[in-house]
């Protein structure tokens, strides 16, 4: 009997655990992934502004908690006319924060050093 018990609280132990890790990967913030080709004529130094303005967005909108901007690999499929050069992502809290920032004073703000000179963009919002 007492060997039972121990397996059976060792079980739940287990199960614990397993459903623990399990909402611990499934976040329910939103993760927006922005792929960008810049325009021809846009400088090193404007794109390195562009992306700084993207590392300064958590200041200026509580709802942003993360962002990345180091692009190690982007992608483009076979015969591209415009490549994607660099990628991004801002991590948002949840989806109401990614509502709340479209249009936001934050958003526009930065706007008006990315828009323009940026050619054109892909974005993709993943949630659970």
């Amino acid at each position: 009997m007492k060997k039972l018990v121990s397996l059976l609280l060792l079980a739940g132990v287990l199960a614990g655990a397993a459903t623990t890790h399990a909402a611990d990967t499934t976040p329910k913030s939103v993760i927006h992934v922005v792929t960008v080709a810049w325009k021809k004529d846009a400088t090193e130094a404007q794109i390195k502004a562009a992306l700084e303005g993207v590392r300064a967005l958590p200041k200026s909108f509580k709802g942003i908690t993360r962002v990345w901007t180091r692009s190690i690999k982007v992608q483009n499929a076979k015969g591209t006319e415009l490549p994607r050069t660099h990628a991004f992502v801002m991590e948002f809290a949840d989806e109401a924060a990614l509502k709340a920032y479209t249009d936001s004073a934050a958003q526009k703000k930065w706007y008006e050093v990315y828009l323009p000179i940026r050619e054109s963009s892909t974005t993709h919002d993943i949630t659970n």
